[in-house]
């Protein structure tokens, strides 16, 4: 069988286009192991903000809508960074944009670590979120340049099974130091472990020029006409950007409420992701598998809807005891990531080789925006009464269930073409 370099670099016609890696075996899972490292550190970057959340208000003295601000900087930078980089991302080889942009996300994330005040701090996440919300895209559209269509929602799953990963191990240990030493720990633990991955995706992956067997020539505002006339791309920019609205009016307020609220400890909050990641690690690769196996619209549409019931228990939880708080959150995380799998196997079989790293960039930075906004929107909405507990949290859960059957209705009008 030839390499993967063989068949990275080799041409052919649009017809005998091959996906990358032509069967399963070892090279198949040693590439997704890389993509799935990457995605956890990309992933944790952004994820640990949220449980760090009452630390950081209590630190810098801030409000929830300047912590808001906070959360959703990184977005609205991805969200910049995608569409400029949609221009141009599908020009090179896959390989030397994943390491460049894993670098500028490493730079971003150490200052992170060494910022000293909020403004700083806040710098720092722009700087970050320019470039990983960039890389999480990147990362999708190898997939779907990769791995065939039949196989996708799996590999989906595996990689998308990062998050899961990252809330067991790196946001408990990330809590661990930051309650130990200080907030700043987590980012030089992840500085450092992002080098280690940089290290190995320098020896380990191969080149991937297939998708440039067919680029599109020419300027480069024409690739992006290519994809926004498109009907079917529209909707399945349309989902991601309902779902991604929907998961972020509520997720970045769940540590601070359940701290104010609920009657959690900031060091208490690990739990939640601790349980939380130790189920969606195996239920997000089910949820792939059934994806490929019962078609991922039907798949989308039932986690989706069954979503609806975590997301109103989780945003008017009242001081319950923490198994029962647990059981809650377990449960929004589970079903919160089953129906991110299939959406994203579906928008990644939406587009045709030659224009996706573009569409993902460019579906990224939609996204990115729609969790900019939904971030402050909560941040607006949410209110800290005079005792320190947070209200008006069941409104942000309503807005997110109205979204959610939004997308519902979205995703019946997506196609596959490869």
């Amino acid at each position: 069988m030839n390499s993967l370099k063989d068949t990275h670099t080799v041409g052919h016609s649009a017809q005998q286009q091959e996906p990358l890696v032509p069967k399963k075996d070892i090279r198949e899972g040693l590439l997704i192991f890389i993509l799935a490292a990457i995605q956890f550190t990309h992933m944790m970057d952004f994820v640990i903000m949220m449980p760090l959340g009452p630390q950081l208000m209590r630190v810098f003295q801030i409000s929830p809508r300047e912590f808001g601000l906070l959360v959703s900087a990184y977005t609205f930078s991805a969200a910049i960074a995608g569409f400029v980089s949609a221009l141009f991302i599908d020009r090179f080889d896959r390989k030397h944009a994943l390491l460049a942009l894993y670098l500028g996300f490493i730079i971003g994330t150490l200052g992170c670590a060494l910022a000293p005040t909020f403004g700083l701090l806040l710098t720092a996440r722009v700087v970050a979120g320019g470039f990983g919300g960039v890389l999480g895209a990147l990362v999708l559209a190898i997939i779907g340049d990769a791995i065939p269509e039949y196989r996708r929602g799996a590999a989906t799953g595996r990689v998308m099974a990062a998050f899961s990963v990252a809330s067991i191990a790196g946001i408990p240990i990330g809590l661990y130091l930051a309650s130990e030493m200080s907030w700043h720990a987590p980012f030089y633990l992840l500085v450092g472990l992002s080098l280690i991955i940089l290290l190995g995706s320098v020896r380990f992956l191969p080149p991937m020029r297939g998708h440039l067997t067919n680029a599109v020539p020419g300027n480069p505002f024409q690739v992006l006409k290519a994809i926004l006339v498109q009907r079917n791309l529209q909707w399945a920019m349309s989902l991601m950007l309902a779902l991604t609205v929907a998961g972020f009016l509520v997720v970045p307020f769940i540590s601070p409420y359940m701290v104010a609220n609920v009657g959690f400890t900031e060091r208490e909050l690990s739990y939640i992701y601790l349980f939380g990641g130790l189920a969606t690690v195996f239920t997000s690769q089910w949820a792939g598998r059934l994806a490929d196996k019962y078609g991922k619209q039907l798949v989308f549409r039932a986690a989706a809807l069954i979503s609806l019931v975590p997301i109103l228990l989780i945003t008017n939880l009242p001081p319950v005891q923490h198994y029962v708080a647990l059981l809650v959150s377990t449960v929004f995380f589970i079903f919160f990531g089953a129906r991110f799998v299939p959406a994203m196997s579906l928008m990644t079989s939406s587009v045709e080789p030659k224009l996706r790293g573009s569409f993902m960039s460019i579906s990224s930075s939609v996204q990115q925006l729609g969790a900019g906004i939904a971030a402050l929107v909560s941040g607006f909405i949410v209110q800290e009464a005079a005792d320190g507990k947070l209200v008006h949290f069941e409104w942000v859960g309503i807005m997110a269930c109205v979204v959610t059957l939004v997308a519902v209705w979205v995703v019946q009008h997506i196609r596959t073409v490869g």
